[in-house]
């Protein structure tokens, strides 16, 4: 068992079976060449999460093997084995017993054993993971993924074969995604171009350094993660867009929700993005004033994008 001491996301449930399959499973089974999954309907490793299916992707073309994923269907997480076999007789061992730290746990969960032979192997994984990982429609397309006959959303295959894993990927975490940089224009933002380049190197700046900051809190001071280390892809929603959806709110007073169904994201998500730039803002000295445009919504954005000569685009993506 893998005990993380970041979030439960898709990257941290591979790695889990990728430490495992290093760790004892190719020694177990050297001549094998199919690995077979069976997953709950939901979770980190639900059937309807991309991440999960693009991080077992790049599992299958690092060890060769075939990864077929088989889910339960929703409400019937008991049936998997692992649950009587192994998950019932950690709970037993430690009922009682105080999870005051990871060791604890590790130590906790490696001393569970029965009379029938169980023995339980736990490691700590210390990695960061990334929330709010998204993988695009050209993402999943480039996957080398084979749904099977019956239920393919249950049941399906990663091959081991050579994909783009960039495939559509968003871009970097300082530019607006695609679909979103025509609102970069300086009678939207109030910024001339240069600016606007110079107050995203600062956020970016800010934003590493707190972002280091927490990890370093929660993860007792370890030493922080190489640029390119990192696991999982980019969050929804880079940096600048973050900063253009606060221009939006706070100086053309555009509601959480109408940016929410421009950005394709949920308003819940809109509504924590801006806290999060509003923080980095406070600490540049940065503060947006009032412009002079009030806009409703979608319609008058447009109206007013228009007006100014700004070609936009005016697709709305679906949340996801």
């Amino acid at each position: 068992m893998s005990v993380g001491t970041d979030h439960d996301t898709a990257a941290f449930a591979v790695e889990s079976v990728r430490r495992w399959w290093k760790s004892a499973g190719r020694a177990e089974y050297p001549r094998a060449r199919r690995l077979l999954i069976t997953a709950d309907a939901g979770g980190s490793n639900g059937y309807r999460t991309r991440a999960w299916k693009a991080e077992l992707a790049a599992l299958a073309l690092e060890t060769g093997l075939e990864v077929t994923v088989c889910h339960f269907p929703p409400g019937t997480s008991k049936w998997n084995k692992v649950e009587h076999r192994l998950f019932s007789h950690i709970t037993m061992n430690w009922r009682g017993r105080p999870l005051t730290s990871h060791e604890v746990v590790v130590n906790t969960i490696a001393a569970t054993a029965t009379r029938t032979g169980l023995r339980v192997r736990a490691e700590l994984d210390d990695s960061a993971y990334e929330t709010g990982v998204k993988v695009s429609d050209r993402q999943m397309d480039a996957l080398p993924l084979s749904r099977h006959d019956w239920h393919g959303d249950w049941n399906y295959t990663l091959r081991p074969e050579a994909y783009d894993p960039d495939a559509g990927a968003p871009e970097p975490f300082d530019q607006p995604s695609p679909d979103l940089a025509w609102l970069c224009r300086p009678v939207l933002t109030g910024l001339p171009a240069a600016e606007w380049d110079a107050l995203m190197t600062t956020l970016m700046t800010l934003h590493d350094q707190q972002r280091e900051a927490a990890l370093d809190k929660r993860r007792g001071h370890r030493p922080r993660i190489k640029a390119g280390e990192g696991t999982g892809r980019r969050p929804v929603l880079t940096l600048a867009d973050r900063l253009l959806a606060a221009v939006l709110h706070y100086r053309l007073a555009l509601p959480q929700v109408v940016i929410a169904a421009l950005f394709g994201v949920r308003p819940e998500t809109v509504n924590k993005r801006l806290r999060d730039i509003r923080q980095l803002l406070e600490q540049a000295g940065y503060v947006i004033q009032p412009g002079p445009h009030r806009l409703a919504n979608l319609d008058d954005l447009y109206d007013l994008a228009r007006s100014t000569g700004i070609p936009i685009q005016s697709e709305i993506k679906t949340a996801c």
